[in-house]
């Protein structure tokens, strides 16, 4: 029987690695360079699923991803959080002062920017394709922010996790290919929609959802590509897709909608205190 496979993004040790391992155990994982090429690897077959990170509890959309969400012929159908728990990685010996450049994702150093600031105020940051990646860039005058997870020779850690926020958490997402079979029930409905640029357009889009009693959990915009001064909508509100109100305020909002897409109905793999990106 041939493997089933699952693509993130890589290297070996990266959050995303780690969500794709606790949402497809048993997977072969696919590590990849890039969220596109993540997402390219399911369209074009070569794997069964394909996981990426979403949102971060501190800096919001990981806005690359919603837009290839929108964009690409995918779907969501089951979702993890990871706790965040960034620690600074050096060579054994290094001191602080010695300190000249910081590898990590862009996010990462983000999110522990008051201790950069406070504690190598004269290093550069360089951001990485991964917080995995920087392991490979730390040299004798550089550092890297990983995941806690990680291990290396000849690597230390911090004792303590540096993230400005202690509280972090990470939403991954596991896509399937659009014309796969769709979950019979979900916990959570994801979409996106643009409505006319008028004034109530988004209210009467919103009121949808509230006239049959739907929570929404989320609602972010993002600029529309091809029309300047518009935005897209990525709403997700808590319901079955089964259930009859549900799939009648999905054809309600619809119909205020010039642009309409349902790009997940998903269920939850963890809770709040699972542990890793």
């Amino acid at each position: 029987m041939t493997a089933r496979k699952v693509s993130c993004l890589g290297p070996c040790g990266s959050y995303s690695a780690l969500a794709a391992e606790t949402l497809c155990k048993g997977y072969e994982r696919i590590l990849c360079a890039n969220f596109p090429q993540v997402i390219e690897k399911l369209l074009a077959g070569e794997v069964d699923c394909a996981v990426i990170p979403i949102e971060n509890s501190i800096q919001g959309g990981v806005l690359q991803n919603l837009d290839l969400l929108e964009r690409e012929e995918v779907f969501a159908v089951e979702e993890t959080v990871l706790k965040i728990d960034h620690r600074l990685a050096l060579k054994e010996g290094v001191r602080l002062c010695e300190v000249k450049r910081v590898y990590s994702h862009e996010q990462a150093i983000g999110q522990c920017s008051k201790f950069l600031q406070k504690n190598l105020p004269q290093a550069q940051y360089i951001f990485t394709e991964s917080t995995a990646k920087s392991l490979e860039l730390i040299g004798e005058d550089s550092a890297g922010i990983v995941g806690g997870h990680i291990s290396a020779n000849g690597i230390v850690l911090s004792q303590e996790n540096i993230a400005d926020e202690k509280c972090n958490y990470t939403r991954f997402l596991r896509l399937v290919r659009k014309e796969n079979h769709l979950p019979k029930h979900s916990d959570m409905v994801f979409l996106c929609a643009a409505c006319a640029h008028k004034a109530g357009a988004l209210l009467k889009l919103l009121q949808a959802f509230a006239e049959y009693g739907l929570n929404l959990t989320r609602i972010e915009s993002r600029p529309m590509k091809d029309v300047f001064g518009e935005y897209r909508f990525f709403i997700e509100f808590a319901g079955d897709i089964a259930e009859e109100r549900v799939r009648s305020a999905l054809d309600r909002a619809k119909q205020e909608c010039t642009q309409f897409r349902i790009l997940g109905a998903y269920s939850r793999k963890s809770d709040m205190e699972a542990s890793g990106q």
